[in-house]
C-alpha cells in the first residue's frame, strides 16, 4: 500500500460517508473515513458501534459514569446493575443511636 492509495481510500470512505444517513461533522466524518481505509472496515458502522462500546468503558473505567450517574439519579452503576442501593444491600439499617445496639451491627 502506498500513500496514494491510503489517500484513495479515506477518500472513497468519505464520500460514502457524505451519502450515509449518520449524521457527522467533517471532522468526524473525516477521523471515520481513515478508521475505515486503515482498519479496512467494510461496514463503517462496525466502528461506530466500537466507539460506544470503548467510550462507554472509558466512561466506567475512569468513575465518570458513576458521578453523572450519582449526581442525576443518586445511584451508581453498581447499584444499577444489582437492582438495589449500597443501602439497600447492607440491609437498610440505621447505624445512628445506641453504642451497645451498634456493635452488634455489621
Amino acid at each position: 500500500m502506498s500513500l496514494d492509495e491510503l489517500t484513495a481510500d479515506v477518500e472513497a470512505a468519505y464520500s460514502d460517508l457524505e451519502r450515509s444517513e449518520l449524521p457527522l461533522d467533517d471532522e468526524s466524518r473525516m477521523e471515520l473515513a481513515m478508521l475505515t481505509a486503515a482498519l479496512d472496515v467494510e461496514d463503517p458502522a462496525t466502528l461506530v458501534t466500537r466507539a460506544i462500546h470503548i467510550l462507554f468503558q472509558s466512561t466506567v473505567d475512569t468513575g465518570k459514569l458513576d458521578f453523572h450517574l450519582r449526581s442525576s439519579y443518586d445511584v451508581t452503576y453498581d447499584e444499577y446493575l444489582s437492582g438495589m442501593t449500597y443501602d439497600e444491600m447492607a440491609g437498610g439499617m440505621d447505624f445512628g443511636g445506641d453504642d451497645d445496639d451498634r456493635r452488634y451491627q455489621f
